[in-house]
């Protein structure tokens, strides 16, 4: 038994963003209901296609259930109507005003359905001047100041200041005097940003999706000690800007936490952070002199750095993987995608799951259904909700299903 056995989740998102959510309380067992527009579906089943396969669709939307349902037609409200009854959840990603135009919105489905939890994914929540303003993941990354690279200057021992190089912000010294400066100068506005970089991973879009699923968890349980259903209110650009409050890579980059290439051009990546890791490390390559200097400031860390660099070419990836194979210091090889797809710890845990080309990453020996062909499942779900042949054939001629 899995811990969503049971819980049923209308699905009114369109994109990434309500797609993943959907998706994580799927794997948990929640039997998810995709509502889409009959004319087309999810805008995600047109993204271009791989090998004539939308991979990103049949990625998002497994072990769901497809539902056609022009929202925009009066006679779309008695259907929803009918399926939130039997539902537990609901999720939508649309803007406020249209959410209260297609009366999805939670003021109106709470109205009639107490016990329901509505989950809502909008760019920038449900209040406030942003709040009907369209966007994507790069401009909530924009706005939340994850393009530019957060401060760029810091103090040296003789007083002055200069630019870091790899323009994040570096402590000075050990300590936590040192560490506090750093966080500091992170922080502050900088005189010259330099130029934003392209974004990698969708990290508003995906932290969105982990909030939502967090928050429809927690929405449950409290509906299990009050009876009652809530609100869960998720928002894209907020999301991003939790992620603006961790260290990034490059905050962390020393010779303890860097990547090196190896004489065969393969690459291994170090995360040495702890000085028992470093320490370790550093005795391993020959070089215990370097293991006092884990943290030493401007020229003489960036001299560490290129004396690290020059060992590590000195070996083949493999014959390096081989000579810290007894070694616990926190060094793993860079891999490929094909080489993360199989590596033997992966295949142990049995997370990847291969379905007609695609490839899943999913909970450890997870059953994977396909992604449902749009409406698949319209006739068995309106069925259950109390709509019969005669109405459903009504619906279909008039296009509303």
């Amino acid at each position: 038994m899995r811990p969503l056995d049971g819980v049923r989740v209308l699905d009114v998102t369109r994109l990434l963003p309500g797609s993943y959510a959907t998706l994580l309380l799927a794997d948990l067992g929640a039997d998810v209901v995709k509502v889409e527009d009959p004319r087309g579906g999810d805008g995600m089943r047109t993204l271009p296609l791989a090998d004539g396969r939308n991979v990103y669709f049949e990625l998002l939307n497994r072990n769901k259930r497809s539902v056609t349902l022009d929202l925009r037609s009066p006679d779309a409200a008695a259907v929803l109507d009918a399926l939130c009854a039997h539902a537990d959840v609901i999720v939508d990603s649309f803007r406020p005003s249209t959410a209260r135009r297609l009366r999805v919105d939670p003021a109106v489905l709470r109205a009639r359905h107490p016990h329901l939890v509505c989950a809502s994914i909008s760019g920038f929540g449900q209040s406030g001047p942003y709040a009907e303003r369209a966007a994507h993941d790069i401009n909530y990354q924009a706005l939340a100041g994850l393009l530019f690279a957060r401060g760029s200057t810091r103090s040296t021992s003789s007083g002055q200041a200069h630019s870091a190089g790899s323009g994040q912000a570096r402590s000075t010294g050990s300590g936590q005097a040192g560490s506090t400066r750093a966080k500091k100068d992170a922080l502050a506005p900088s005189a010259s940003k330099g130029e934003p970089r392209m974004p990698g991973p969708l990290v508003g879009d995906i932290g969105a999706a982990t909030q939502t699923a967090i928050g429809v968890l927690a929405a449950l349980l409290l509906r299990a000690r009050t009876g009652g259903g809530s609100v869960v209110d998720v928002s894209i650009h907020e999301a991003a800007m939790a992620w603006s409050m961790f260290p990034s890579t490059p905050d962390l980059e020393n010779a303890c936490y860097a990547m090196y290439e190896t004489a065969d051009g393969h690459w291994l990546a170090l995360g040495a952070l702890e000085p028992k890791f470093w320490i370790g490390f550093c005795e391993r390559i020959g070089r215990p002199d370097l293991a006092p200097l884990q943290h030493a400031p401007d020229e003489e860390r960036a001299r560490v750095l290129r004396d690290v660099r020059e060992v590590m070419r000195g070996r083949t990836r493999d014959q390096w993987l081989a000579h810290f194979a007894d070694a616990d210091v926190c060094l793993t090889p860079i891999n490929t995608l094909a080489e993360a797809l199989a590596d033997p710890h992966v295949a142990a845990r049995g997370v990847v799951s291969r379905d007609r080309g695609t490839i899943h990453i999913t909970p450890p020996h997870a059953e994977v259904r396909p992604a449902p062909a749009l409406g698949a499942d319209t006739d068995e779900v309106l069925d259950a909700a109390g709509i019969g042949v005669s109405e459903r054939s009504r619906l279909r001629a008039a296009g509303v299903i």
